[in-house]
């Protein structure tokens, strides 16, 4: 913790002529300005931005796709012909269920490798009933589809209720039904083949089109895309993604992990069922050959195409890709000539790849974004103030906070923030992410107001009453005077081209009211969450925003960006403009967002001793300030250095990184040109080492913090005893 002395060595020297060398040491050298540009306009952080992203799973398959068809196209003359394309589509279609189907078992942990034997009987099924017994097409189906969902289910019930190695115990399914099938052909086969059924259905299904898209690749479509919406916009495909990230955390969860495993073979079942159906209509055929090494295309198909063996990871878009890929090889080998065999070794070098890349690439994915991901900014701040004792310094250090009365030892925990309604009554957040409230007048006593669940951290009041709180990690909500928790927003407009999906609020953390009913809120960061806040300093790249969100419209919208960590937030006398604290800037600024400056900001303190938190209205219509912590000359200078920084983040362990020094703050009282009026610190961090708000209220003023563990009200003298923030700015009652 920084005393007396350390803050000395923080100080810009004071007389004429240091203040000249000040100014001298204030500008920009030519190196610097190199530095800053190389920084600035060469985007080391888009690299880390598009490693987070979902869709860079699906870069190299998709290239590899591209480069198959490349070639293929290129060897084979015929390759894009209509004809060609036509035969190809339908076989896609029927190979791209059983894809699909064995895409949603690996989602869920699992492996099915009776997916070939399965096809081969719902093959068999289906052209037993259509040739032999003429039966109506869709009992057909709905005979295949409960056949081959059977199988799923005895696979569904060993492998998901009795717990056997999913495996072994599809490998013996394969070969049970493998056996069963061909004891059917030697009885069936001649009727099957001496057959003809008379059904337009079954002829549509087969070499039918709507407009020109073949049928069976109409059905596939329609299974993607409504599988994509089961697995990520339901509940049901939530659960199957979470037994695959985590049996035992899905289980803790309250997730039936059983059941949904035997859901996803019976799933599994069905969808190869009407690729059999489908394959049956086109072809007639079935010999003993069909759906033999089916089990080995769909699985390398299914991994190609992204989807992880280890479970937890994959789509039905990546299903879709990797079945295309997998069927331009195995065809192109076979129109190409190749000797037998020749395709079954290239699918079988093409997964062992396929698994070498997928599990390298989950156990080292997150080993090289954390390498990649931080990108430090050029960030040169000016000589700090000066802060020692006796210095004549507005800043200067003292004690006037080391006597201030306790409230709530050790009932919260993390109270950022401190606000009190008209009935006297002072509300906080804890990290719990309930909403606390201590009753006037002694605040002895205590009671949860409302649960949010998030970290509560900025609050203010609006003209009904109703509390309005920024929650980390979750955005802007209100509580109501009766303590129901609704949602406002979370979420603000995305900037277009940018590669990181900035519409979701990661970090919302201050906020103020004006008079229209408009909140304007402040998102420290948006590449960090709640909790990895401090890396937001070592990057100092101006990840932070304002945002505005109007209640009469339900909208929201950013009104300023590229700010060093967007905090304290606090609507200005003239109610057109607010004062807004930046951080990792160690400065104040003020935004017009109405009148005749609107959309102009002003600098109204530049140059802070320390790093700016929130900042709340004073009863002689001055603001107060809390600095969370004070600058240091160590992490100024790496600042300016953000080669050294990335190196320290690549190269050492996060908890040895140089982080700004967060344990000694104080709060200052300033007017609306800038000038200090007051400073009031507490020196030995005895009761407050951290200060992120404070709040005056009849003549007290409030401290919190959110390393803190309790609350904390000092007198203030000559303030004004009836004061109170509610009243000053929406009105006493009537």
């Amino acid at each position: 913790m920084p005393d007396a002395d350390r803050m000395v060595e923080t100080s810009a020297p004071t007389g004429a002529d240091d203040a000249a060398a000040e100014a001298a040491a204030a500008r920009p050298r030519f190196s610097d300005t190199l530095v800053r540009l190389r920084y600035t306009l060469i985007p080391d952080h888009v690299v880390g931005e598009i490693l987070t992203k979902r869709w860079v799973d699906n870069a190299a398959p998709a290239l590899f796709l591209v480069l198959v068809i490349a070639t293929f196209g290129t060897l084979l003359p015929d390759f894009f012909s209509i004809g060609s394309l036509t035969s190809s589509l339908r076989q896609l279609g029927e190979f791209g269920c059983v894809v699909l189907a064995m895409m949603i078992v690996l989602v869920a942990g699992g492996i099915d490798l009776s997916v070939g034997s399965v096809f081969a009987l719902g093959n068999f099924t289906a052209l037993l009933l259509m040739n032999v017994l003429n039966t109506p097409a869709w009992v057909a189906l709905v005979a295949v589809l409960a056949v081959c969902g059977l199988v799923g289910l005895v696979n569904g019930v060993l492998i998901g209720f009795l717990r056997l190695r999913a495996f072994l115990t599809t490998l013996v399914t394969l070969i049970i039904v493998r056996a069963l099938v061909d004891m059917l052909l030697l009885r069936y086969a001649t009727a099957i083949t001496a057959g003809s059924p008379d059904s337009s259905v079954w002829d549509f299904v087969g070499d039918g089109s709507i407009g020109p898209v073949p049928f069976s690749i109409v059905v596939l479509l329609v299974l993607v895309i409504g599988g994509h919406v089961l697995l990520s916009r339901s509940r049901p495909g939530w659960r199957v993604m979470a037994v695959g990230g985590s049996r035992r955390s899905a289980h803790n969860a309250g997730i039936s992990v059983r059941r949904t495993v035997c859901g996803t073979y019976v799933i599994s079942g069905l969808l190869v069922g009407l690729s059999g159906f489908m394959y049956a209509a086109r072809l007639s055929s079935a010999g003993a050959e069909t759906g033999v090494g089916l089990e080995l295309q769909a699985l390398t198909a299914a991994i190609l195409g992204g989807n992880s063996l280890g479970g937890g990871r994959g789509s039905t878009g990546k299903a879709l890709m990797g079945a295309i890929t997998v069927l331009v090889i195995t065809n192109g080998v076979v129109r190409l000539g190749m000797q037998s065999g020749a395709g079954s070794m290239i699918l079988g070098i093409i997964l062992i790849l396929a698994i070498t890349v997928d599990v390298r690439w989950l156990k080292n994915r997150y080993k090289v974004l954390n390498k990649v991901y931080v990108s430090p900014a050029y960030n040169r701040l000016p000589p700090a103030p000066e802060t020692a004792a006796g210095s004549g310094s507005p800043y200067a250090v003292n004690d006037k906070l080391r006597d201030v009365e306790i409230i709530g030892l050790g009932v919260v925990e993390g109270p950022e923030d401190v606000i009190f309604d008209r009935r006297d009554d002072l509300y906080c957040g804890t990290r719990h992410g309930d909403l606390v409230r201590f009753l006037a007048p002694d605040y002895t006593r205590h009671e949860v107001f409302a649960h949010i669940g998030g970290h509560p951290l900025g609050m203010q009041f609006d003209r009904d009453e109703n509390l309005v709180v920024c929650v980390g990690g979750m955005g802007l909500y209100k509580v109501a005077p009766d303590g129901e928790v609704s949602k406002m927003t979370d979420e603000t407009n995305r900037t277009p081209f940018k590669i990181n999906d900035d519409a979701r609020l990661r970090l919302t953390d201050d906020c103020d009211i004006a008079p229209d009913g408009r909140v304007f809120f402040s998102e420290g960061t948006m590449r960090y969450e709640m909790h990895s806040w401090p890396v937001d300093a070592l990057e100092s790249r101006g990840n932070g925003r304002f945002c505005v969100y109007d209640p009469r419209t339900n909208t929201t919208r950013t009104i300023i960006r590229d700010v060093l960590f967007a905090n304290g937030v606090c609507l200005a006398s003239d109610k057109q403009s607010f004062m807004y604290a930046e951080t990792w800037g160690c400065r104040v600024r003020r935004y017009h967002f109405d009148g005749p400056k609107k959309g102009r900001i002003e600098d109204v303190l530049p140059n802070l001793p320390g790093y700016a938190d929130n900042i709340n209205r004073a009863s002689d219509g001055n603001y107060w300030l809390a600095l969370v912590g004070m600058r240091s000359p160590p992490v100024d200078l790496a600042l300016q250095m953000p080669g050294f920084r990335r190196r320290m983040a690549r190269r050492i362990a996060p908890d040895e990184w140089l982080y700004p020094n967060i344990n000694t703050g104080c709060v200052v009282k300033f007017d609306e040109s800038g000038r200090i009026l007051d400073a009031l610190w507490d020196l030995g961090g005895k009761n407050h080492p951290m200060i992120t708000s404070m709040r005056e209220h009849k003549g007290y003023l409030y401290l919190g913090g959110i390393s803190n563990n309790r609350i904390g009200r000092y007198r203030i003298p000559g303030a004004d005893p009836t004061w109170n923030g509610y009243d000053a700015y929406w009105g006493a009652r009537a």
